[in-house]
């Protein structure tokens, strides 16, 4: 009888293993909050604990439920308010956090690409057609940006409200609905994006750039400043290989 060692047979446990995707720290720390929610019997409108006595219980440092915390509130589960705490606003689901987070991983660099592609030539037509009402609107959202910001909050609102006077002021039907139909997926990137330390400011700045070449009458000056603006947006950390 042969001592030649035999191959390993197919679904047999002797087969190689399956290579696995490593759970980063903050998505582990994300299911761990969901898990606590549940356990807890949390619904839609609840508050977490303060982020310093959750970072405590879970034995976390605070960048990474920070981290945790923007991963939960971009597919759904809680909302971060200035002022009033980290809110529940949706059900965790069946299936696993860390596969909703990184499905949305996936698609944001389609989303980047695509939002970069629309909104800078968004940008370009609004500094031709604009009018004096879509300036007004434009200088108003800026001013509700800069107020929220400077009170240390995210400036989410102004944000969106900014894009959305500067798609207004292109004054194109077309281009305006299909920004509306990727809306909810810019929302996730806005929130991802606005949630990195120091980005509401920076953010802020290259609002005022576009602003400033729209009202000039500069179409590529405008193009080319909200080009740079979606591009310095874009640098979120999911997207980072480095992070734990």
């Amino acid at each position: 009888m042969s001592d030649a060692p035999r191959p390993p047979e197919t679904g047999s446990s002797r087969e190689f293993p399956v290579r696995l995707m490593r759970t980063r720290l903050y998505e582990q720390v994300a299911e761990q909050i969901t898990t606590w929610i549940s356990q807890n019997g949390l619904t839609t409108g609840d508050r977490l604990p303060p982020e310093r006595e959750l970072a405590s219980r879970l034995g976390v440092s605070r960048a990474t439920l920070s981290q945790a915390l923007v991963a939960l509130e971009v597919i759904g589960v809680v909302a971060v308010r200035h002022g009033d705490g980290t809110v529940v606003t949706g059900s965790p689901g069946a299936s696993r956090i860390a596969d909703a987070i990184r499905a949305h991983a996936d698609r944001l660099p389609e989303i980047i690409e695509t939002r970069d592609a629309l909104e800078t030539k968004i940008a370009a037509l609004a500094a031709v057609r604009r009018t004096d009402e879509d300036l007004a609107r434009i200088n108003d959202a800026l001013q509700v940006m800069e107020e929220d910001v400077g009170a240390g909050g995210r400036g989410v609102e102004g944000d969106e409200r900014f894009h959305g006077a500067v798609t207004a002021a292109a004054h194109s039907r077309l281009l305006a609905r299909l920004m509306d139909e990727i809306g909810d997926l810019i929302k996730e990137s806005r929130i991802e994006s606005l949630s990195q330390p120091g980005r509401p400011r920076d953010s802020l700045a290259g609002h005022r750039a576009v602003a400033d070449a729209i009202a000039a009458g500069d179409a590529a000056g405008a193009a080319t400043a909200m080009h740079e603006h979606v591009e310095m947006v874009s640098d979120v950390a999911v997207l980072r290989d480095d992070q734990r």
